[in-house]
């Protein structure tokens, strides 16, 4: 974790936290380490939908134009999106104004190269240096010509003209219900998927700036009971960016993040799309879809979470699915970053493919029971259990009676001092008393160092 970005970004109180002093910092540092060896440097500009975004936005501008640089502003686009227009226009890199999945009181900047991808950990520590060690470096400076706020008018129309190009799914026939969590889709979302054909109802797409993630993938219940009750054939849902789907079966049941990779990776192999049979898993899924992978004759490789090392491992692999149980699902074949709306075509059109119901499609892999805990500790402690025998020695036990059957993962928090325990196993007792035990283990000689 760095001293300003954490592994998603920037993310706190919106003005409070995101200072606006902060975000014209990061304005004025962004253009300075993305400047254009030649010629103007130009930086896209994203936002979601949140009150707070047009404060931010002036603000990480005015950082931008300072410099030199032109800020082209896109408005209010899914986060995928402004990554697929940095390489389309050419822009040296681009900034996204939003805190994701959380609520409206937040909000956050992410930053993008100018290939499309999250900025690398060094070039956000280049960054952070400036800030935080040498302002002075970025201190505004007498020039000719300042830069310049261009507003761009069809961002949108031709992100929804893309996703159509690589994704020209059949739906017709279906009858689904789309969640956009009063966030960017809200925008996208009902035009995409009705030009493909599916019977689409709307939730979650009146957004006012205060109510983004109100609903979508992280609250997701009222969107399962809308699919049960009008009998529908599923739903889908999204988060505020536009980043995480997740789905709803006919019967109002959660299909995961961990399914939908399942379904996808299985239509994709059928139909030679799945680049070197593989897929791309992190330590948050679940044991049943590293058994599906196997059972199916396909490889997987393990990153760790967050979009930035998952897309360096798939890039570096060569792999074309990868994600995680929330739903934040990559295709980079045809994106350079996670995209829910495609995510959710994918899904649907392996259904529909598979001629099936979503509960039906769901079963594809069989779920593994799961304990979670978290051990509260002191700062002082951060580390030191990785260095403890007695800890160490006990997961190592549990690792071996469990075998290829289940796992145990045990590890820090960034933000707070905490250390999560995750045990898998197709027995439930078993692992919960393990999950306790170690537990009380790790409370135990931490008390004791």
């Amino acid at each position: 974790m760095g001293r300003i970005f954490g592994k998603n970004g920037i993310r706190g109180l919106a003005v409070t936290e995101i200072t606006c002093e902060l975000a014209m910092q990061i304005g004025r540092a962004a253009a300075k380490i993305m400047a254009a060896p030649n010629g103007r440097t130009k930086i896209l500009i994203g936002r979601d939908i949140r009150h707070s975004a047009d404060t931010i936005e002036a603000a990480v501008c005015a950082g931008i134009c300072s410099a030199g640089a032109d800020a082209e502003l896109l408005g209010e686009i899914p986060a995928s999106a402004l990554a697929w227009h940095i390489r389309k226009r050419e822009a040296q890199g681009g900034i996204m104004i939003t805190a994701s999945h959380v609520g409206a009181e937040f909000n956050g900047i992410k930053l993008f190269s100018s290939y499309g991808y999250r900025l690398r950990d060094d070039r956000e520590e280049e960054i952070e240096r400036l800030i935080l060690d040498a302002p002075d470096e970025i201190k505004p400076v007498q020039l000719k010509r300042y830069g310049s706020i261009i507003c761009c008018e069809s961002a949108v129309e031709e992100y929804i003209e893309h996703i159509l190009e690589i994704a020209p799914a059949d739906l017709s026939g279906l009858k689904i219900a789309i969640d956009c969590a009063n966030g960017c889709a809200s925008h996208t979302a009902e035009r995409l998927f009705t030009k493909l054909g599916a019977d689409v109802t709307m939730l979650g797409n009146t957004p006012d700036g205060f109510n983004i993630n109100t609903s979508g993938s992280t609250r997701i219940d009222a969107l399962m009971e809308y699919v049960a009750e009008n009998k529908l054939d599923c739903g889908i849902a999204f988060d505020g960016s536009g980043e995480r789907c997740l789905a709803v079966d006919e019967n109002g049941c959660l299909v995961d993040g961990d399914v939908i990779i399942a379904a996808c990776s299985g239509y994709m192999q059928k139909q030679g799309t799945l680049r070197n049979n593989s897929i791309l898993v992190t330590q948050a899924n679940n044991m049943g879809l590293i058994r599906f992978a196997r059972e199916s004759g396909i490889g997987t490789a393990a990153a760790p979470t967050g979009e930035r090392g998952m897309m360096r491992r798939m890039l570096e692999c060569g792999f074309s699915i990868g994600g995680d149980p929330s739903g934040h699902i990559i295709f980079p074949d045809d994106m350079p970053a996670a995209d829910g709306q495609l995510t959710g075509i994918r899904l649907l059109e392996a259904m529909k493919a598979a001629e099936k119901k979503m509960s039906e499609l769901a079963e594809i892999i069989e779920k593994c029971p799961q304990v979670m805990l978290n051990v509260p500790i002191e700062n002082k402690y951060r580390e030191v259990w990785k260095n403890n025998r007695t800890i160490t020695s006990m997961i190592d036990e549990f690792e071996s009676i469990l075998g290829d059957e289940g796992r145990v993962i045990v590890r820090e928090t960034g933000a707070e001092p905490v250390i999560r325990i995750r045990i898998e196993g197709r027995d439930f007792s078993a692992i919960n008393t393990m999950a306790l035990s170690l537990a009380d283990t790790i409370k135990e000689q931490l008390s004791e160092e």
